[in-house]
């Protein structure tokens, strides 16, 4: 307890210096926050886009979440390395050292905060539900799905959302599937009715111009992403906070969503 004190004020001393971020010594400095020296090691389900997936090649990660891991660790002067991780085992793995933090849409709950660290907020999200265009499905919110099949992603904020709609006696049949890939392929040869998911996972699948799929209600943007670390990891926490202010303030985060998204899906995340 008493070294985390020390660690903790070398740290918050440097923050105040500006020496963490200053020239050529940023990997030496901030490699005694990350498991790894030098190496900032991500946990991330890389099945999720547009957040977190896999490029053509089936090896390289890409999206939204991908580049601004890249982006904090160049910041901080360190290599980035993903572990692809499945979702029902992504926060023990935090929790048993094997990443130092967990970037994956994870979104910031009450429950979540007390047993994890969590930055500030970097993207906001809500709840979408997506039909197949010409669908005979009549209903227009999840309210109304009774009778229909839904998929959503298992221990996901969709899960809960359904969950809470079934105790309150909306009844539907449920489909959980460990990917959100898993839903949409379900739903693209009529297994389900509908899917619900993140709204911005939602608007990926809606943009090509040949898409089957149509959005035909989004809840409100209530919902915040941050990066999810061991609780009490309270030195990286505030580096990366500070990081991540400085990206907002140099319109990186801007950059990034515009990148992905076409459109600034950030800025509202900060309100």
């Amino acid at each position: 307890m008493i070294r985390q004190k020390m660690v903790l004020m070398a740290v918050l001393g440097l923050l105040i210096s500006g020496g963490l971020f200053a020239g050529g010594a940023k990997q030496q400095q901030s490699g005694g926050l990350t498991l790894e020296p030098g190496v900032f090691t991500v946990g991330m389900e890389i099945g999720y886009p547009p957040m977190e997936y896999f490029d053509v090649d089936g090896k390289t990660p890409i999206g939204f979440d991908v580049q601004l891991a890249n982006a904090l660790a160049a910041k901080l002067g360190l290599k980035v390395k993903f572990v692809d991780t499945a979702w029902d085992g992504i926060f023990a793995g935090v929790n048993t050292g094997k990443y130092d933090v967990i970037m994956s849409s994870v979104t910031i709950t009450e429950e979540r905060l007390a047993a994890h660290n969590f930055t500030k907020p970097y993207i906001g999200n809500a709840q979408a539900m997506v039909l197949l265009k010409g669908s005979s499905v009549t209903a227009r919110s999840p309210e109304e799905i009774a009778g229909e099949g839904v998929a959503y992603q298992a221990e996901t904020t969709s899960d809960i959302y359904m969950t809470g709609l079934a105790r309150k006696g909306v009844q539907f049949t449920p489909y959980e599937y460990d990917k959100v890939l898993n839903c949409f392929d379900e739903l693209r040869n009529h297994r389900v009715d509908a899917v619900v998911c993140d709204s911005l996972v939602a608007f990926d699948y809606i943009a090509p111009p040949d898409s089957p799929f149509e959005i035909v209600w989004q809840g409100t943007a209530e919902e915040k992403f941050g990066i999810c670390l061991k609780k009490g990891n309270d030195a990286l926490t505030a580096v990366l906070d500070k990081a991540l202010d400085e990206l907002f303030a140099e319109g990186v985060m801007r950059k990034i969503s515009q990148d992905i998204f076409k459109m600034d899906m950030v800025s509202a995340a900060r309100d």
